[in-house]
C-alpha cells in the first residue's frame, strides 16, 4: 500500500554558489544542452536521456572492502570542484604533509574552528583504487583527518574528526579529453565533518591547486533519476521501502512525505518499462512516467497535486539524497550507478 502524511517545516536554505576566474566550468543555456569552455575548446554536453539500467556488482571484487567501508553509509555533502592544475596521484604522501601544516597554521591564527581540545592533527591522503569505470576517469583520492585529544591516555588511538574523497565515474569524454594534459578532473568532492574543517581543506585546495569548489544541490530531475534507478534494484535487491519527501508551495511552506510499499512501487515501474528497453538502458520518459504514476495515486488518495511543489528527498534501503547535496549510500553494489549520476551533476553544474 501507498501511504501519504505531511508536516510543517520552515523553507529550504538556499546555498550560495561561488564563481571561479578561470575557465574550466559550465553554464546552462537552454534544458536540453550545457556549454563548456576548457583549456583546450569550446565543448558541448548534452544532458543525458538515457542512462544503463543499474546492475549489482561485487564492488570488493575490485576495491579494498575496508576502503569501501570507509564510502559507505555515512552522509556526504557533495560538492563540485573544478579541474586540480598539476595534482599528482604519486605525491599524496607530500599533500599529506603540506594540508597538516596548513590546517595547524590556520588553526593558530584562529582561522580554523576547533573541535575540541586537540594535540594536533594527522592527515592521510590515499587512492581507492578500481572505482573509476573508463581509461578517462582518474582515481578516486580519499582524505581522513584525524586528531589526538589533549587529555587521552598513552596508546589510545587518534579519533577520525574529519573524511572527504574525490572522485570521477563514468566523466564525460568529450570534457575530460578536452582538458590539458596538467589538469587532472575529479569532479565530485563528498565531505563528512565539521563544516569549518571543510572550509579549511578547500581552501588548501584552491591555493594549492588552482581549483574552485561550489555547492552541489541536486536537482528534481536527478532525484528523480536515482528514484527510479533504486526502484529498479528491487528484484536484485530488496529496497523495502520508497519514501519521497515534497515541499508544496503553501504559506507557510507544507511538507508531505509519501511511503510506498517495494513491490507497488517495482509494479509501477515495471509497467512503464517500454517494450524496447531491452538493451539495458532507461529512458528519461519512463521515469516521467513513473513519477506520474505515483503523484496521480497520492491525488486519489489526498487530492493533492504534488506536481505543484518541490521534490527534496528520496530514500530507500540503498540509499537516500537530497535536494541540498545530502547523500548517503547504503549498498555498495550500486556504487557505480550512483556515482556516474553525482559525476555528471558535478560537472554540468560548474561555471564558466
Amino acid at each position: 500500500m501507498m501511504e501519504g502524511r505531511s508536516a510543517m517545516e520552515s523553507p529550504v536554505t538556499r546555498l550560495p554558489t561561488r564563481r571561479r576566474t578561470k575557465s574550466y566550468g559550465r553554464s546552462c543555456f537552454e534544458a536540453s544542452s550545457r556549454f563548456a569552455y576548457t583549456s583546450g575548446q569550446l565543448t558541448i554536453l548534452r544532458i543525458p536521456t538515457t542512462r544503463e539500467a543499474p546492475r549489482a556488482r561485487n564492488i570488493a571484487e575490485r576495491v579494498d572492502p575496508e576502503q569501501v567501508t570507509l564510502l559507505i553509509k555515512n552522509e556526504w555533502k557533495l560538492s563540485y570542484v573544478t579541474p586540480l592544475y598539476r595534482f599528482r596521484h604519486t605525491h599524496l604522501k607530500k599533500y599529506s604533509k603540506h594540508l597538516s601544516a596548513f590546517i595547524a597554521a590556520e588553526k593558530q591564527q584562529g582561522t580554523a574552528v576547533e573541535v575540541g581540545l586537540e594535540t594536533g592533527y594527522r592527515v592521510t591522503f590515499s587512492t581507492v583504487l578500481g572505482i573509476a569505470e573508463t581509461d578517462e576517469d582518474a582515481e578516486t583520492v580519499f582524505i581522513q583527518i584525524q586528531s589526538k585529544p589533549m587529555f587521552a591516555a598513552t596508546g589510545d588511538a587518534l579519533k577520525v574528526v574529519w573524511s572527504g574523497w574525490l572522485t570521477c565515474v563514468n566523466g564525460s569524454p568529450e570534457y575530460l579529453h578536452s582538458l590539458l594534459p596538467d589538469f587532472v578532473s575529479l569532479p565530485l568532492f563528498c565531505s563528512s565533518g565539521p563544516e569549518n574543517i571543510t572550509v579549511v581543506v578547500k581552501s588548501w585546495f584552491e591555493k594549492m591547486f588552482d581549483c574552485r569548489f561550489g555547492s552541489l544541490g541536486l536537482d528534481s530531475t536527478s532525484l528523480q533519476w536515482l528514484c527510479a534507478l533504486w526502484t529498479g534494484c528491487h528484484p536484485d535487491n530488496n529496497i523495502r521501502y520508497l519514501r519521497l519527501l515534497w515541499t508544496l508551495p503553501t504559506q507557510p511552506p507544507l511538507d508531505v512525505s509519501y511511503t510506498v510499499n517495494p513491490q507497488d512501487a517495482w509494479e509501477l515501474w515495471n509497467s512503464v518499462r517500454q517494450e524496447d528497453s531491452v538493451d539495458g538502458t532507461v529512458g528519461i520518459d519512463e521515469v516521467k512516467h513513473f513519477m506520474a504514476g505515483l503523484e496521480s495515486h497520492f491525488f486519489r488518495h489526498f487530492k493533492i497535486y504534488l506536481s505543484s511543489g518541490t521534490l527534496r528527498k528520496v530514500s530507500t534501503a540503498l540509499g537516500s539524497a537530497q535536494q541540498d547535496g545530502k547523500v548517503k549510500i547504503l549498498c555498495s553494489d550500486y556504487l557505480a550507478t550512483v556515482l556516474t549520476l553525482l559525476t555528471e551533476c558535478a560537472i554540468l553544474k560548474m561555471p564558466i
